[in-house]
């Protein structure tokens, strides 16, 4: 992979992504785990064959001796851009936003991991909750229903590319799992409301109603999946997601 004119587009704490000739090139950093990065490649390779037109995994490669995935490249600009110069349309692009989650609902994958599962092993790995709160964690995630969408695990707008024609397409599947939707969505209303708590309950609103699904629901999931979240050990988010992990709030 010839990396001379590549130009640096997104830099996360693990991770540099580069727009490279007709590829995006995502180098991860030296220690991510090696595992992590062939999981990527397997979760966008099956999400590819469910039949979602999303960008295909070319290569997984090492350059300079880091692992790195080569992803074909989408023209276009993020749903997030957009939301942020062009406010007054906020509903229309929720709407739009909430189709394509749907979108993706509707899909299943087999043999993608069981976000359950995945779920549990997060709570159950995270020693900043003592032993009571993760028992009731665990307990709740149990009595939810078990489905089998396909679900993204960080759905947002800044993983959604526009292109000129007006088409999106999702990116970034490394937390693609199989599982239950609400709880999808209840991921995506945290990331939201990590930003903004009004635009959050705009996205929940409009799930809501789009998936006839009841927003007590969705709530049930908000614990569940703010534990999840805090493995990513943000320290900006921790003291936001701890509100939320009380499962008494949400009997």
């Amino acid at each position: 992979m010839n990396m001379e004119n590549a130009v640096l587009i997104v830099e996360r704490p693990h991770k540099k992504v580069y727009k490279c000739e007709k590829d995006i090139v995502k180098v991860f950093h030296p220690g991510h785990p090696k595992a992590d990065v062939f999981n990527e490649a397997l979760n966008t390779a099956r999400v590819e064959a469910a039949g979602l037109d999303i960008p295909k995994v070319k290569e997984v490669t090492e350059i300079d001796g880091r692992w790195s995935l080569v992803i074909e490249y989408k023209d276009g600009k993020t749903l997030e851009e957009m939301m942020a110069v062009d406010a007054d349309n906020m509903e229309k692009y929720m709407e739009d936003f909430v189709d394509l989650q749907l979108q993706m609902h509707g899909r299943k994958s087999p043999l993608l991991n069981k976000l359950h599962d995945k779920l549990a092993r997060q709570i159950n790995g995270l020693k900043e909750l003592d032993a009571t709160t993760r028992y009731d964690l665990l307990t709740r995630l149990d009595s939810m229903p078990k489905h089998d969408k396909v679900c993204h695990g960080d759905f947002n707008p800044s993983n959604v590319i526009v292109g000129k024609n007006g088409k999106m397409t999702i990116v970034d599947w490394a937390h693609a799992t199989q599982g239950n939707a609400s709880a999808d969505a209840a991921m995506t209303y945290l990331l939201f409301a990590l930003k903004n708590k009004e635009t959050a309950d705009l996205y929940l609103k409009i799930f809501c109603k789009k998936s006839d699904t009841a927003r007590q629901y969705v709530q049930q999931w908000l614990p569940i999946v703010a534990a999840a979240q805090l493995t990513k050990d943000n320290e900006l988010e921790k003291e936001f997601l701890m509100k939320w992990i009380d499962v008494m709030d949400y009997q």
